[in-house]
């Protein structure tokens, strides 16, 4: 039996003989597997293909498969290679780099469709049940992902097993795109974006604005027992920072440069190396070991125009940052801090729940140590330590080969929201080798100088990133404490508005964010706003309630709660928080 793996590729093959069969003149470039099914980028030319074209082409895959059987491999020369797609530039491309590494080239054949290839097909065709894929959208898709290149169309594919699979993944797909962060947080009023701004630079509303610091704020509650201190960083640097820290070689062209009168500049697209500078600021015994910076601060990468996503990626990412500086006695200590800091935040959403969240382990790829800065004994002391700390805790672990920051190995956290898509979030990083590129040094016991382990950590990471995230996965319905709106106070009628006007000023001193809607609207629509911007608690104020001194509550998640005193309202929001 065929892998599932095949299957998909095979049906790549097989959207390419449609597309040819529908638009005989397209140019049919690459066409791989994916995690949820195929695709096939082509060049349509003068044509344009959208969505709604998508099911005259599926109905040409489904007429196509019964007449295939299994797929055979013919080798070709060079010769034969470049005659066979002589009117194809991108198959053309990609003959001349299989030339230039020696390999063999191989075409397979089904039907009468004839396809460059390395193989990986099923072994039968009617191993694939017709109803068992669907052909999903459109998207552009520069030439080898690189915006010079030509912008050719994407054609997704889905496919799984059997049809049950199928339904089941678009029935999660339907979910996605009703809790779609752009969606909701136009609806919600939380972030915008501007043509004069630019693509990728978000506009966060008072709304957006108030997350993004409630989301700080119950990160520095967390770590503040820790003894953390915040630290406060430009926004520029000169070049030479980053060529000193490694970053150079492999961000040069993700940065935006900015040209002084005398210098050149750099934004900065992350925070570590200056934190460094902090640190090598004056003499340091170990007596003041382990240093533990925070910050909260924006960096700057030139993102590529077809990869901007929403707040997903962004140009502008706000980074919930810190980096400790210790001795290599200390890393056990610390780590297992930053992962108790983890576990409690990710508890408060929810997420840190057994069998919803797991941990990789991610290292470097031994086979290409040229990607990675310092000594492989280095890069085997950290990353013995770091699988050491994770057994120690009983987190749920695998080792990743490959996925290591360029500088050191890294324990990544992966939660899994509400619908069941797994997101990277929290992340430990442990770094030998910035200390030594910058060559700071503590004064140790023995009074010898010796360079401090530096740790990088984000707890949300990017808020950007993160916030995507959590509206998507609470679909709008923030817990109380993250909420930008906490409570709607809702006085009936004008004559209710002197008693409501007093509890604002009480729920404000609290700290509170209250959105005060007085009775100059409907008291119905002043409802169906206040459930529609999803606010977690109401507190309406009519006759009644001032004849009993007190309000009557009402749940967003519980729904009505009935009178309460003003005493225990007060009293129930200042637990939540």
């Amino acid at each position: 039996m065929s892998t599932i793996e095949e299957k998909r590729h095979s049906l790549a093959h097989l959207l390419a003989q449609a597309i040819l069969n529908v638009y005989p003149n397209a140019k049919l470039t690459i066409g791989p597997a994916t995690e949820t099914g195929f695709y096939y980028d082509v060049d349509f030319g003068t044509s344009k293909l959208t969505d709604q074209d998508l099911p005259k082409i599926e109905k040409e895959m489904k007429k196509i498969l019964p007449t295939w059987d299994s797929f055979t491999a013919v080798s070709k020369t060079p010769e034969q290679a470049r005659e066979f797609f002589k009117d194809n530039p991108y198959k053309l491309e990609l003959i001349e780099e299989i030339i230039s590494r020696g390999e063999e080239i191989t075409f397979y054949q089904s039907g009468e469709f004839i396809d460059l290839c390395r193989g990986g097909h099923v072994a039968h065709m009617n191993e694939i049940d017709l109803e068992s894929f669907k052909l999903d959208k459109t998207a552009g898709a520069y030439w080898r992902g690189d915006e010079k290149n030509s912008m050719l169309t994407r054609v997704y594919g889905l496919a799984f097993e059997n049809k049950t699979e199928l339904d089941a993944y678009i029935e999660k797909l339907n979910q996605a795109k009703e809790r779609d962060h752009r969606k909701l947080g136009k609806e919600l009023d939380l972030f915008t974006f501007s043509e004069l701004v630019g693509g990728g630079l978000p506009l966060f509303t008072p709304k957006g604005t108030a997350i993004r610091n409630a989301i700080i704020d119950k990160v520095y509650e967390i770590q503040d027992e820790y003894d953390t201190q915040e630290v406060c960083i430009p926004h520029i640097t000169k070049p030479d920072l980053y060529k000193t820290s490694g970053h150079w070689d492999k961000f040069k062209d993700e940065l935006f440069h900015v040209h002084g009168r005398e210098n050149e500049f750099v934004m900065k697209p992350m925070n570590c190396p200056h934190h460094t500078q902090i640190f090598a600021s004056k003499p340091r015994s170990y007596k003041e070991l382990p240093l533990r910076y925070v910050e909260s601060t924006m960096v700057y990468r030139d993102e590529q125009s077809g990869e901007l996503l929403g707040l997903g990626r962004v140009r502008s990412i706000t980074q919930d940052d810190g980096h400790t500086f210790c001795t290599p006695e200390q890393i056990d200590q610390e780590v297992k801090i930053l992962i108790s800091i983890i576990k409690k935040f990710y508890t408060l959403l929810g997420l840190m729940k057994e069998g919803n969240y797991r941990v990789s382990l991610s290292f470097r790829d031994p086979k290409e140590p040229q990607k990675y800065l310092g000594d492989e004994s280095v890069w085997e002391t950290a990353q013995a330590a770091l699988t050491k700390i994770a057994q120690d805790e009983n987190l749920p672990y695998e080792i990743f080969e490959g996925e290591a920051a360029f500088y050191g190995p890294k324990i990544d956290f992966m939660f899994k929201d509400a619908i069941g898509r797994e997101r990277q979030l929290g992340t430990v990083q442990l770094d030998f080798n910035m200390p030594a590129r910058f060559g700071l040094e503590y004064t140790d016991k023995d009074g010898t100088k010796k360079a401090p382990v530096m740790i990088h950590r984000a707890i949300a990471g990017s808020l950007e990133r993160f916030l995507s995230i959590a509206i998507e996965h609470f679909a709008g319905n923030f817990p109380f404490w993250m909420a930008p709106v906490q409570v709607a106070l809702i006085p009936i009628k004008e004559q209710h508005e002197s008693v409501a006007k007093d509890l604002h000023k009480k729920l404000k001193s609290l700290r509170i964010r209250v959105d005060y809607m007085n009775s100059n609207d409907n008291f119905g629509k002043r409802i169906k706003k206040a459930k529609e911007e999803r606010v977690p608690y109401f507190i309406i104020i009519g006759d009644k309630d001032i004849e009993a001194n007190k309000v009557t509550l009402e749940s967003r998640d519980e729904g009505q709660l009935g009178q309460k005193s003003i005493e225990e309202v007060l009293r129930l929001f200042a637990e939540l928080k």
